[in-house]
């Protein structure tokens, strides 16, 4: 616990040069960032018609476990000594102590930031030896390599396979060979747009010059696979405790996919799904008939009938009716991708990652719960000028002690100010 703790300070210190210094287009183990900030980023890169048609699918093998120790100290800007002593520690299986040459520990506090250092500078290697615009022919003529990367995983775009294999994949093979690590010669390859690829469990894909990001029907087979093993493995319990149970695996998945085109693969899990727990529910009572058990487990629920139903009991005794959450009812809904070059340690960003922040709350039960419970604290009423918050004013969520500051994100440092008032506090 003590070295942990140790971690977490000097990632105070760590953290605020990583992201001033990090690569535009990362967006893993990085603050306000997420996979659906890289999934549309490569709809914004490869959707157009002129856009690239060509992507190298990068696979780093055992990156975290492969990332030279010297590399670390000499570019790393911590304390070197104790650096040194985190990467040199060693691990203990069986009473026996193994040394560390190389890599870094999984699950470590600063790992993640260490290696996403480490694979910084790549976006603008590529960037110094491909520019987006080049002469060529007494023509100006775009490269198309653009680089989207999420941690370890990345895909780096061209105007053609030649391009990437002879040209792109040689300087990245370089540049990750100087941090001790190598590119995987069965994952990494070359892939045209039209055939589709997968990154971050989507599948980026052209039909007939139309780009569809869809769940990757890996990631479909997985959840499936996981739903269905749950039911198996509950043959013996009520429904409404499996229904607890799996509520919050569908649930998960897709929130996780609700931004890409997914609404025909939400409806064909929820039949996945129903016939499984049906036949779940014919295995309990094999001499009963099919009438009786759909009256007992499956019921008309609003306009939806079939619904998976069962009874559980909450915490102060009293039985509740539950339902199967249906992937379908889901809305889709369009990600808005963070600009990429944000630092939330930069003041100068403070206003637009709130106004972000205040747009993401909104967009939430809890978050727009939140926004009221601030309303009613202050009265309905903003505190700069006084004056009342309404739809028509509309409103910005402000940190009273800046984010860039050190302040937190718990509700007692956020209030509610107009748009002009929040711009005037800022701008004093």
């Amino acid at each position: 616990m003590g070295d942990r703790a140790m971690q977490a300070l000097y990632l105070l210190a760590l953290d605020p040069i990583a992201e001033t210094t990090g690569d535009p287009n990362s967006y893993g183990f990085r603050q306000l960032r997420s996979t659906a900030d890289a999934i549309e980023q490569c709809f914004s890169t490869l959707s157009k018609a002129a856009s690239a048609e060509w992507v190298l699918e990068g696979d780093i093998k055992s990156c975290f476990d492969r990332i030279s120790h010297d590399w670390i100290l000499a570019h790393i800007p911590t304390d070197k000594a104790i650096l040194r002593k985190w990467l040199k520690a060693g691990y203990m299986e069986k009473n026996i102590l193994h040394p560390t040459e190389e890599g870094t520990p999984q699950g470590g506090i600063i790992s993640p930031v260490t290696a996403n250092m480490v694979l910084d500078g790549l976006e603008q290697r590529l960037r110094d030896a491909f520019p987006q615009r080049i002469t060529q022919g007494g023509r100006l003529i775009s490269t198309k390599v653009n680089l989207i990367r999420f941690a370890d995983d990345f895909v780096i775009t061209g105007r053609s396979r030649e391009q990437l294999e002879t040209e792109v994949k040689p300087l990245v093979e370089r540049f990750m060979r100087e941090r001790g690590l190598e590119l995987s010669p069965e994952k990494t390859v070359v892939t045209h747009i039209s055939d589709g690829f997968d990154f971050l469990a989507q599948n980026v894909r052209k039909y007939n010059g139309k780009m569809l990001i869809k769940p990757s029907d890996k990631s479909i087979r997985s959840f499936l696979r996981k739903v269905r093993g749950v039911i198996r493995t509950s043959k013996g319990v009520a429904a409404g405790i499996l229904i607890d149970r799996l509520n919050p695996l569908i649930k998960g998945w897709t929130m996780y996919h609700r931004h890409v085109v997914s609404a025909e693969v939400f409806k064909a899990v929820d039949n996945a799904i129903w016939h499984s727990l049906w036949r779940w529910a014919k295995r309990r009572h094999p001499h009963k008939g099919a009438r009786w058990v759909k009256d007992k487990y499956f019921h008309q629920v609003g306009d939806r009938n079939g619904v998976f139903s069962g009874e559980r009991t909450d915490g102060k005794g009293a039985t509740q009716i539950v339902h199967l959450m249906r992937a379908a009812s889901v809305p889709i809904k369009r990600h808005t991708k963070i600009q990429n070059r944000v630092n939330p340690y930069d003041p100068s960003w403070e206003v637009y990652i709130e106004e972000r922040m205040g747009l993401k709350m909104a967009a939430t039960l809890a978050g727009r719960r939140t926004l009221l419970y601030l309303w009613k604290r202050q009265d309905g009423r903003c505190p700069q000028c006084g004056q009342p918050i309404t739809t028509a004013t509309g409103w910005h969520t402000h940190h009273k002690v800046w984010r860039s500051k050190g302040g937190s994100n718990a509700i007692s440092n956020r209030v509610l100010l107009h748009p002009t008032c929040h711009s005037q506090v800022h701008y004093r």
